[in-house]
């Protein structure tokens, strides 16, 4: 009999050194409500039952999710929730106000719709360990100044601190996929504050100024509505040149110009 393909695009981790790895990232939890993303066949749910005082682990797949519910009857401190994770309010997962920690192998073709909703409750969440394709978390850690520095870099910096972790290969996982894993530790510490921007106002800036990666970012900020006087007056007050890629002006700089165009006001 042939073997059923797995849905959803699932590889199950399968590394019991890289399991426990992953866990261990979390740190201590024994006083903290987890939250697994995709736990899957439960690789990683046993371990995180045993240390957590509770853990929520949210499956989308109906199969998954009743296998999970059977393997952990009587164990009062995990819930197995069926749904959607790009629809779960993380707010009202918390006890209190504590803050949760978050833990999963993102499925590779909603990374970065996942990871927006992670930032999106960047104040109920205080630390997510989750693995991804290598290519997409190399973009979410680069730096200002390389080609793989984009929006998705940017967005992520905004609301974390990013470490690189591990990288695991092919056969750590059931079935083994095409790519490398990587598995990234973010630590939420949204910036806005500090840089003294408006939340949605400056994340807007920030899409529209990579909305085309290879043109200039004076270029991307007029296609936004800016008017260009006042886009060539905000480069230069804050000390980014005309000619300069959105890739290679930083955060405190972006925000900088962010401050210039509001004094300025929208053409």
């Amino acid at each position: 009999m042939q073997k059923k393909k797995p849905k959803l695009g699932q590889n199950f981790l399968v590394s019991a050194t890289a399991q426990a790895a992953i866990v261990d990232a979390l740190g201590d939890v024994s006083a903290r409500t987890v939250v697994e993303i995709g736990p899957g066949r439960g690789a990683l749910t046993g371990m995180l039952a045993g240390r957590a005082r509770r853990l929520v682990a949210i499956e989308l797949d109906a199969e998954l999710a009743a296998r999970l519910r059977s393997e952990f009857t009587g164990r009062e401190n995990v819930e197995i929730r069926e749904e959607d994770v790009l629809g779960t309010d993380f707010a009202g997962l918390r006890d209190g106000g504590e803050r949760l920690m978050v833990v999963g192998n993102l499925p590779y073709y909603i990374t970065s719709e996942i990871l927006l909703r992670l930032f999106k409750y960047a104040d109920e969440i205080e630390r997510a360990v989750v693995m991804m394709q290598r290519e997409v978390a190399e973009r979410v850690a680069a730096q200002p100044g390389g080609r793989e520095y984009g929006v998705l870099s940017a967005t992520a910096q905004l609301y974390a601190r990013v470490e690189k972790l591990m990288t695991l290969p092919p056969g750590a996982f059931a079935p083994p996929p095409q790519v490398h894993s990587t598995v990234l530790r973010l630590s939420m510490a949204p910036q806005f504050q500090e840089l003294s921007v408006e939340t949605e106002e400056f994340v807007a800036l920030i899409r529209a100024s990579f909305a085309q990666k290879r043109k200039m970012l004076a270029k991307n900020l007029r296609n936004a509505g800016y008017g260009a006087d006042a886009v060539a007056a905000a480069l230069a007050a804050s000390g980014v040149a005309a000619t300069a890629r959105a890739e290679e002006v930083n955060l405190a700089r972006m925000a900088a110009v962010w401050k210039q165009l509001k004094a300025e006001d929208k053409v």
